[in-house]
């Protein structure tokens, strides 16, 4: 996986993070996490149409803040806050916060190959935002809010915003196979291996509760999530 000979740090895929509830759940303590990780789409409102399909509330489009090619200096070419890419298809978008514009490993600070959504937090401290083979980025407002009555959402669907895109509940996936469905309770869009709050590969069913002081949700190879309660 990965653009151009580049491994997504930010993807856990293969790989538990053991302790990671009792660690970072509801904790403030994250260095990287001074945007409080809660962000929606720019410009929502509550009482958004419903997707009669997936149950996600459809806000009004959005104005795109940069393209979704090219590399963009923080604080020049890209503002601090969050932004969001969706629509991207077989992991084909690849970004990255980066700390210099050196390109080596030692420059990264987090990254993701993307199918679907993906939500990022760009730091003031970054220096360096890179996107590669994604949709458009458009601006969050972090103070949005929304109404989401989700009972069922695509399982390859990237990142969810929780309360915004889907309901907080207990969701289930079935008919998982070889590991390929990762899911992800994260607690910002920072995508530092603090921001998670829970996760796991899954073979056959997966069952997982997200809580509403969840601020994400991640799935990616999985089948649909379906709410149970």
């Amino acid at each position: 996986m990965g653009m151009k000979g580049k491994i997504a740090l930010g993807v856990v895929v293969g790989v538990v993070v053991i302790g990671a509830v009792s660690a970072n759940a509801g904790g403030d303590g994250d260095k990287e996490n001074d945007g409080k990780g809660t962000s929606a789409s720019a410009g929502q409102k509550p009482g958004g149409t419903t997707d009669g399909k997936n149950g996600t509330t459809k806000q009004a489009e959005k104005k795109a803040a940069f393209s979704g090619d090219g590399d963009f200096e923080v604080g020049k070419d890209v503002k601090p806050g969050t932004y969001r890419t969706t629509g991207n298809t077989d992991d084909l978008c690849y970004w990255e916060r980066a700390k210099d514009a050196s390109g080596e490993a030692d420059s990264l600070i987090a990254n993701d190959n993307v199918s679907g959504t993906s939500y990022v937090t760009v730091k003031a401290t970054d220096k360096l935002f890179k996107s590669s083979g994604c949709k458009d980025w458009e601006a969050v407002d972090e103070k949005a809010t929304g109404t989401a009555k989700t009972s069922r959402f695509k399982g390859d669907g990237g990142m969810y915003r929780v309360g915004v895109d889907i309901a907080p509940g207990t969701y289930r996936s079935t008919g998982n196979t070889d590991d390929l469905c990762y899911w992800e309770r994260a607690k910002d869009a920072l995508h530092s291996i603090e921001s998670i709050r829970a996760n796991n590969n899954v073979t056959g069913s997966a069952v997982v509760t997200i809580s509403a002081s969840d601020a994400y949700f991640k799935t990616t190879g999985c089948q649909e999530w379906k709410k149970t309660g």
